[in-house]
């Protein structure tokens, strides 16, 4: 009883925060009065209802979600394998510390217009939400394998397990809490770097391309719309990749 109760007040608690940052957006939208710089909370959820209706909304949240998370899951497959390498072996590690420390820091926007030399526009956002999320992938895991316990390291040792077993019982479940947060990370990032890809790119059925063309004819509340189903979308898949980790556990 006393849990359930306590549900509430947090929920309650949430409503209420939720609710007087729309009064704050509210209040500035009023001071600005310009609906092209600020539009008012009610035009960006008429306009976010008005998108609910129109059945090219949910293809574009399809195809979006389909780039995002095809660059999310190849980072995470290329991530695990080359982390687990570079974790172990010393000489793997470095020599591909320089090349992920060069993916770390070269800007979004330099990658984006690399990828639009390279392929298709459709293939872009796939190809830079990849090379965004790998790195992090790939840094937590190393990180996770440094970090595994050096007395069950010398155990295994002394008792001749076979490296295949240390690396499935040993070195994996001490890497398992870098590799979630990892992935929570780099799930959150896709969703902004494929968003910014497709503006540029423009593939058919793109959230980013409805960015764009609300940019470019001023339909600001549109443009606000479409910035809350990013929001919306990124914060249900950290939900659901939230939940899938609490069933392993």
């Amino acid at each position: 009883m006393k849990n359930f109760i306590l549900l509430n007040k947090n929920k309650h608690k949430k409503i209420y925060i939720a609710l007087f940052w729309i009064l704050i957006w509210e209040i500035f939208s009023l001071i600005i009065n310009q609906e092209i710089y600020l539009p008012s909370p009610y035009s960006t959820f008429k306009s976010l209802i008005n998108l609910m209706l129109v059945k090219e909304t949910y293809l574009t949240i399809f195809y979006s979600t389909y780039r995002t998370l095809s660059g999310f899951l190849l980072s995470c497959f290329f991530g695990i394998i080359f982390g687990y390498f570079c974790g172990i072996h010393k000489l793997m590690y470095e020599i591909f510390n320089p090349l992920i420390t060069i993916m770390r820091t070269v800007p979004v926007m330099s990658i984006i217009i690399i990828a639009l030399m390279w392929f298709k526009d459709s293939n872009v956002p796939i190809f830079v939400a990849f090379l965004m999320c790998f790195p992090i992938i790939w840094t937590n895991i190393v990180e996770g394998i440094k970090n595994t316990d050096y007395k069950l390291l010398q155990m295994c040792k002394v008792y001749n397990i076979k490296k295949t077993r240390v690396v499935k019982s040993v070195y994996f479940y001490s890497a398992l809490p870098y590799i979630k947060a990892s992935f929570i990370s780099a799930l959150g990032i896709g969703w902004k770097v494929t968003s910014a890809a497709e503006v540029l790119s423009l593939p058919q059925y793109s959230i980013g391309r409805y960015l764009y063309d609300s940019k470019v004819y001023l339909e600001i509340p549109d443009l606000f719309a479409w910035t809350i189903i990013i929001i919306f979308l990124s914060f249900l898949f950290e939900k659901i990749l939230k939940l899938i980790f609490k069933l392993e556990a």
